[in-house]
């Protein structure tokens, strides 16, 4: 005769499998990544923040030119070097700065340099008074071709305040930075530097604008940041030969960011 036991466990396994197709169906077991993506969102915009600069005798004395994102700490934003490679006007005491949270009036902090890496366009700025909220910094070796992720920026400024906007791309592969060109004539001294030190990059089906430089690339699910966008920077190494630039958007793999977190002891 066949145990109570065993039947009653036997009966209880059935009837987990099929609560678990049950919610699965229903989608409750758990959220595909375009599912999330709305809560991931929500969450993380307080860390994206805009980088520019301020200086109290012009108008507007704000001036938005790019994107970061909060890391670390909560005091220490990173971004395209790019982004922050204006000359300052000292003698009007003009400085770099960072704005946080969204709408038409955005929070201002005061922002000063700490590292910054040209080879991989990176800077890493440090931010006054209390600390923000940072984002996770994940894996860029083990982004794949035909993963799809999310960026959060300000591709259009902030003509009408501070609104972060989000897009999802695939990464369509990835590439290196520059690639050979057929003549001589061609080369520029940049192309030439980025040929000699040449390293991948992520290029996304996605459209970005020069104000997305410095947006985090990140996991839609988890928030987790895979790299750092760069509309600029590579665009102008990958596309140099094209007389009308394409929509094709590219990304620094946050490896890299993490090698110039290192050196600056974060």
């Amino acid at each position: 005769m066949v145990d109570d036991q065993v039947i009653r466990r036997g009966a209880a396994r059935r009837l987990g499998w099929r609560m678990a197709l049950v919610l699965c169906a229903l989608g409750i077991a758990g959220k595909a990544p375009a599912d999330a993506l709305p809560d991931t969102v929500a969450r993380l915009k307080a860390s994206v923040v805009g980088v520019g600069t301020l200086e109290h005798t012009r108008r507007p004395p704000a001036q938005l030119l790019g994107t970061g994102f909060v890391i670390g700490d909560g005091r220490h934003v990173l971004s395209n070097a790019h982004v922050v490679s204006v000359k300052l006007d000292k003698d009007k005491r003009e400085s770099l700065a960072v704005f946080v949270g969204s709408g038409p009036k955005p929070a201002l902090r005061l922002a000063t340099k700490v590292a910054e890496d040209l080879e991989h366009d990176l800077v890493l700025l440090k931010i006054s008074e209390e600390p923000l909220t940072a984002l996770p910094l994940g894996d860029s070796a083990a982004v794949r071709e035909g993963e799809t992720y999310a960026f959060t920026g300000f591709p259009i400024g902030a003509v009408l305040g501070l609104y972060p906007v989000t897009h999802r791309g695939m990464i369509a592969a990835i590439t290196p930075i520059a690639v050979p060109l057929n003549t001589a004539s061609q080369l520029t001294p940049d192309l030439l530097r980025r040929l000699q030190a040449n390293y991948s990059v992520f290029q996304l089906d996605a459209t970005a604008y020069p104000g997305n430089s410095g947006s985090p690339l990140y996991d839609m699910a988890t928030g987790t940041v895979v790299g750092i966008m760069n509309k600029v920077f590579v665009q102008e190494t990958k596309e140099n030969v094209l007389k009308t630039p394409s929509g094709i958007s590219y990304a620094i793999p946050i490896n890299y960011a993490k090698e110039l977190l290192n050196k600056a002891g974060l």
